[in-house]
């Protein structure tokens, strides 16, 4: 059984597939790391909104007690984030259609160029074509 697991383990395929997984996790926090610090924040500055990562509509503001502390509190829906949060996941499905496309193409490239014949396969063609006369 630990044979088998070690083959299955070690198959190209899978190994092929933590790799990707592994360079997609940090490609997606580099890319919510560029929308959340540098993307939003232009936009909340062209509408005039400061961060728009931070925007929220507010059902009911927190309620502070007479000591100071917070006895309920704020709710809110937090479009901003979930604004960001697509964003995030276009700017990623995008780059791996492009990926995803490359790597077809380079499929077809391969897989389009013929092999051609021997010497030996066209000799015997030859011979073929002068019999049939």
């Amino acid at each position: 059984m630990l044979k088998e697991f070690k083959e299955f383990a070690m198959k190209g395929g899978l190994i092929d597939i933590a790799v990707g997984l592994v360079m997609a996790t940090a490609f997606g926090l580099i890319v919510s790391s560029f929308v959340d610090g540098m993307f939003m924040p232009l936009v909340g500055k062209i509408f005039q909104f400061g961060d728009f990562a931070q925007a929220k509509v507010v059902l009911s503001e927190a309620v502070v007690g007479a000591d100071g502390k917070v006895t309920t509190p704020e709710s809110a829906i937090l479009y901003g984030k979930f604004i960001s949060a697509i964003i995030n996941f276009i700017i990623v499905a995008f780059v791996m259609f492009l990926i995803v496309k490359g790597v077809n193409a380079a499929k077809k490239e391969e897989a389009a160029a013929p092999v051609p014949p021997s010497a030996t396969e066209t000799l015997l063609g030859e011979i073929r074509d002068l019999l049939k006369r």
